[in-house]
C-alpha cells in the first residue's frame, strides 16, 4: 500500500479573502536573485494584520492591556514579487478561539487574480505585563468575526 501524498497547496483567488490593503515594496526588499526576499513576506503579514486591527480600534499597541504574540507562522510561495511592484495584502480569519486567532494572509501583485504567496500566523493574546493568555477583548472579537 503506497502512502497518499498530502494535497498540494495552491494559490487562491481574491474572492477567498475579506479585506485588502496596499503594501509598498522598497528597494531593499529585493535580494540578490532580483525578487523580494522570503523574510519580507512575514513582515508584510504582521503589518497587514496589526495595521488593520489598529485602524479598527481593536488593538492599542502602546497602552492596551492585551497584546498578541505570534506562536506559529507559515508561508507558501507561488509567484515572485519584486520592487517596484505594488502589492496587496488580503486578510481573513480562519479560527477564533478563547485567547488565540489564526490569521490567513494572501499577497497579490496589484491587480492579479491569484495569490503570489499565502500563509498564516497564529496570535495568542496575552496580558501585556504577565504575558499570560487572556480572553479576547470584546472589540477585538467583533473585528475578528467580521473577517471570518
Amino acid at each position: 500500500m503506497s502512502p497518499t501524498a498530502p494535497p498540494r497547496i495552491q494559490a487562491e483567488p481574491r474572492e477567498a479573502f475579506r479585506v485588502f490593503r496596499p503594501i509598498g515594496t522598497r528597494w531593499s526588499d529585493n535580494d540578490v536573485y532580483g525578487h523580494v526576499n522570503n523574510v519580507v513576506y512575514y513582515s508584510w503579514f504582521d503589518t497587514a494584520v496589526n495595521a488593520y486591527l489598529i485602524e479598527q480600534g481593536a488593538l492599542d499597541i502602546h497602552g492596551g492591556e492585551t497584546i498578541g504574540l505570534v506562536i506559529e507562522t507559515q508561508c507558501n510561495y507561488f509567484a515572485p514579487l519584486a520592487f517596484p511592484q505594488a502589492v496587496e495584502a488580503a486578510l481573513r480569519v480562519a479560527r477564533v478561539g478563547g485567547s488565540s486567532v489564526r490569521y490567513e494572509v494572501g499577497l497579490f501583485a496589484a491587480g492579479e487574480p491569484l495569490t503570489a504567496a499565502r500563509g498564516h500566523f497564529i496570535h495568542v493574546y496575552v496580558d501585556r505585563r504577565s504575558r499570560r493568555p487572556v480572553p479576547l477583548p470584546a472589540r477585538l472579537r467583533d473585528v475578528l468575526e467580521s473577517l471570518t
